[in-house]
């Protein structure tokens, strides 16, 4: 089979200096959103606490401001940067993949940045408040909740993005199976366990111990986990026609 210049097998050395190259481009890019970020980070935090229903939150050090401004600079720098990151991550396996995997994995990464923002999205609008109001007003009544900046925006960061990556799920399972690392058969026949699994995440990444909360993050878990089988059916078809 004739390869060209972009297919040629490359050596350790050269995957490497590749893998430098293409985490080099990506740090920048990262660098480049979060200094934009920084400019707008009073109002990307004010954003943040609108859940909270407060406009302020306290700090308790010389130099928590400034750490919180930059860790939220951060978060979004790696959110807006995201695009970027993806295609880096694409040129470096593109060598690596045949006409066909290309088209696919091109048609793949739009997809992955969608699930990726509606997973935040979802976060912010809905799951956020109702854990927030529940940890919040939880002994209300004998405790007064001041929130410290640089621990509340840490966890509502984190939990942003982890949601972000938990929607993903689609996605990989597409992957999985249009590799041929899963079959979509054996798949369908795990729900029942898919059940357990996606409740047990729900209360390990939902910061309230209610069940409320809970059900909130593994019912969108499990109907992810469906759309991902409903796109298997693709993947396997475009397997058998490869």
């Amino acid at each position: 089979m004739s390869t060209n210049e972009r297919d040629r097998e490359l050596s350790l050395i050269e995957h490497l200096d590749e893998l430098r190259s293409r985490l080099f481009i990506a740090a920048i890019a990262v660098a480049a959103t979060t200094a934009i970020s920084f400019a707008f980070t009073e109002k990307i935090i004010a954003i943040l606490l609108v859940p909270t229903g407060l406009t302020k939150c306290i700090a308790l050090s010389p130099t928590e401001n400034f750490t919180t401004f930059f860790r939220v600079a951060l978060f979004a720098g790696l959110a807006f940067a995201m695009p970027v990151i993806l295609y880096e991550l694409f040129k470096y396996i593109d060598p690596a993949l045949h006409p066909h995997e290309r088209r696919y994995v091109l048609t793949l990464g739009p997809f992955v940045l969608f699930l990726f923002v509606a997973g935040m999205s979802f976060c912010y609008f809905l799951l956020l408040p109702s854990a927030l109001s529940f940890l919040i007003n939880f002994g209300g009544s004998v405790i007064e909740n001041q929130l410290r900046c640089s621990e509340y925006l840490s966890f509502v960061t984190m939990f942003i993005l982890g949601v972000g990556v938990v929607f993903e799920m689609p996605a990989v399972i597409y992957a999985l199976i249009r590799v041929g690392i899963v079959k979509r058969a054996w798949l369908a026949k795990q729900r029942r366990y898919v059940v357990l699994l996606v409740f047990i995440i729900g209360a390990v990444i939902t910061p309230t111990p209610d069940p409320f909360n809970q059900t909130l993050v593994a019912i969108p878990m499990y109907l992810l986990f469906e759309l991902g089988l409903f796109l298997g059916r693709f993947a396997e078809s475009a397997r058998r026609g490869a």
